[in-house]
């Protein structure tokens, strides 16, 4: 469904972020891209949706040339790609549910999105996405009497409004403690198993990459110097990816991975 085929990003400052980056991910995979900040991991997921152009090399999403997109047919290629920031992204001063409406105004005429005029069918589809994540019950409290978890929990809620064929997550837990990185988590991995959704995620959390994607790419310098499952990565990958021995506190709680 994605494949990168000798893909390279050079900044105008010279930064190479991407060097001859050779992918394929398919329909329904849970990839977690990991390596060190600046190793060029929210490079190669923002260039998914041309958030970022390439310099060179071809980006194929769906049998379609991203690089060849503009105007009309680039916003209509995002509609279909859901985007999941650090920051949440909502507008606190309103309710939930109307933030999770915002990823329908796409969809609407000037007229309707300025006045707000969202059919029935798009206010159950925005209340069905919150139930998938567990805060139905928040849908008409204001955004910003939400804990951190429970706004990222709205911002991913937002997204499967759009009804994505892919969720692309840019350190969508960095900002979140322990338990509640753990939830999100879950909720990633329940969205990608239940409706096919190829999820994308760049994290820096070592322990829950390996807890919950099904796939590892490692990134350095950016180079691709890992692709492969979960089950394969052990302690000489991981200082493979990230250029040295990783720390106890670096790989946060291992208890449920097995590193040989």
């Amino acid at each position: 469904m994605i494949k990168f085929n000798n893909v390279s990003k050079t900044y105008p400052n010279g930064v190479q972020a991407l060097v001859d980056v050779n992918l394929e991910i398919e329909q329904g995979e849970f990839v977690a891209i990991i390596g060190l900040s600046g190793a060029g991991k929210s490079t190669l997921i923002r260039t998914v949706n041309k958030m970022i152009d390439i310099t060179s090399g071809q980006l194929v999403v769906n049998d379609i040339d991203v690089s060849e997109l503009e105007g009309k047919k680039l916003r209509k290629f995002r509609r279909k790609i859901g985007m999941v920031f650090q920051s949440f992204n909502l507008v606190n001063r309103t309710t939930v549910i109307k933030n999770v409406l915002a990823s329908r105004v796409a969809d609407m005429s000037l007229f309707k999105s300025i006045l707000g005029l969202y059919s029935r069918q798009d206010k159950i589809k925005a209340l069905e996405a919150l139930d998938k994540v567990g805060i139905l019950e928040k849908a008409y409290i204001r955004a910003d009497q939400l804990s951190g978890g429970q706004q990222q929990r709205v911002a991913l809620a937002r997204t499967l409004a759009q009804d994505p064929e892919i969720i692309l997550a840019d350190e969508p837990v960095a900002s979140l403690d322990p338990v509640m990185a753990a939830v999100v988590m879950e909720d990633f991995q329940r969205i990608n198993e239940e409706f096919n959704i190829t999820i994308i995620i760049n994290i820096h959390h070592v322990d829950l990459a390996l807890k919950y994607a099904q796939r590892i790419i490692g990134i350095q310098a950016g180079k691709i110097v890992y692709d492969g499952s979960v089950a394969n990565i052990d302690n000489d990958t991981l200082k493979k990816i990230y250029g040295r021995e990783l720390s106890e506190d670096e790989l946060m709680e291992k208890k449920n991975v097995k590193l040989d």
